[in-house]
């Protein structure tokens, strides 16, 4: 069952969108930014947000700056997005303020209060979890190559784990990113095994949030948990970041926290 939602949108210098299920539980922020608001130029302008694509560090340490004061973070931490299924358990670091890296992989999980977690994308899903129950939240970097390596319901399978979270009590949210109409993949007999070739629509192009709604609710996440607001990031370059649509660009993100 898809659950689509309409992304509430929060104007101000800096716009941020937010999933209604996830502004609707207590003890949890979270944003999703746009390519608006930011002091990067050309190509990456304005709001980019990833440190690793070329653009003026200077810049992207504003938008950085810029974008944690919009949700009230101390502390984020972000990963070196490695396109696989490896979920990192993050602490908050005494004496830290700003972004910080904690690491490699692709999902970052926490319980502690205060500690935001980002993932930046340009087509890829950013997932976000939050279990208001047991306090815990997470956010996952899921493109193709994790949307095969099941890397959100691992996601999922950490935080039961480790948090003793029950995946019924959970919320998530699909960030904009590669839809089904532009998914296209003409080498997908050898890049996406058989048993994902039901989410095969037309020739050559895919469903990922039809997968990516599976495979949580495969990890026991209620479907009326999950929204996903349908957004196509190749078909809305004026608002977010897409590879496919321009190559050289920036990374918009998909951040969640407990309030401390």
């Amino acid at each position: 069952m898809k659950v689509s939602v309409t992304l509430e949108k929060e104007e101000g210098q800096v716009p941020v969108y937010r999933f209604p299920a996830l502004s609707a539980l207590e003890g949890v922020s979270h944003g999703l930014f746009s390519r608006e608001g930011g002091r990067s130029r050309g190509t990456f302008a304005a709001l980019n947000l990833g440190s690793r694509v070329g653009d003026d560090p200077r810049a992207v340490d504003e938008n950085r700056r810029r974008a944690a004061g919009v949700l009230g973070a101390r502390q984020v931490a972000w990963l070196r997005q490695v396109h696989g299924a490896r979920v990192v358990a993050v602490e908050a670091m005494e004496g830290q303020e700003g972004w910080f890296c904690a690491g490699e992989g692709d999902a970052l999980m926490t319980d502690r209060p205060g500690l935001f977690l980002a993932v930046l994308t340009a087509d890829c899903q950013g997932i976000l979890l939050a279990d208001p129950v047991r306090r815990a939240v997470a956010a996952v970097h899921s493109g193709w190559r994790g949307s095969v390596a099941d890397v959100a319901a691992g996601a999922v399978r950490e935080m039961v784990r480790q948090y003793g979270c029950r995946p019924r009590d959970l919320v998530a949210g699909i960030g904009p990113s590669l839809g089904p109409c532009c998914a296209q993949f003409v080498n997908y007999r050898e890049e996406i095994p058989r048993p994902l070739w039901k989410y095969r629509i037309k020739e050559d192009r895919f469903d990922f949030w039809a997968m990516t709604r599976d495979q949580l609710a495969g990890a026991g996440v209620l479907p009326e948990n999950v929204q996903d607001p349908g957004i196509c990031t190749r078909c809305s370059p004026d608002r977010f970041f897409s590879y496919r649509a321009e190559k050289v660009t920036g990374r918009f993100a998909a951040v969640v926290g407990l309030s401390g």
